[in-house]
């Protein structure tokens, strides 16, 4: 099956239906459009966060941008599945994610990624010890923190991977 622009749509196993009728998630093995996007809402507050407060998004471009963005994430978590199952494991976890980055030639964003991961995890540890101790919400607020400087640092780039990928 073609979508749209005429690119194949098959990745093992998973059949997409960019026709909008189709069956619903799950049944006839095709996964409807609105599953397999982000949504537009969201991929158009993302947008907006990096351009100037007065600039304006067209519908166009959000959904360029979405159609950009899933394609992007199902061809990362693609590869990172295929290594999960090469290895005969079920989890997909954020080792694999970052693997499949640098496999897929996305070396800085992998790396950004994987500082991020390892300081997520000790915050989630700190957190952990904290919350046997009693005190919940410091580790809460640091982990928020730094999930917004990880958005930051990412978001510098975020254009340069749908680029990349056309």
């Amino acid at each position: 099956m073609t979508d749209k622009i005429g690119i194949d749509s098959y990745r093992e196993g998973h059949k997409y239906d960019f026709g909008g009728g189709g069956g619903v998630s799950g049944e006839d093995g095709f996964i409807k459009e609105q599953d397999r996007l982000l949504p537009i809402a969201n991929v158009g507050r993302i947008m907006k966060q990096i351009l100037p407060p007065n600039a304006k998004v067209s519908k166009e471009a959000k959904e360029t941008m979405q159609e950009c963005v899933s394609e992007f994430i199902s061809f990362v978590t693609g590869e990172a599945s295929d290594k999960c199952h090469r290895e005969k494991r079920k989890t997909v976890n954020g080792d694999d994610i970052c693997w499949a980055l640098a496999t897929l030639g996305f070396d800085n964003y992998a790396e950004q990624l994987k500082r991020y991961l390892k300081r997520y995890r000790e915050q989630e540890g700190e957190r952990a010890n904290q919350n046997s101790a009693g005190n919940v919400h410091e580790g809460k607020e640091e982990t928020s923190t730094y999930r917004g400087e990880l958005h930051s640092s990412l978001s510098l780039g975020r254009f340069e991977i749908c680029k990349s990928i056309w």
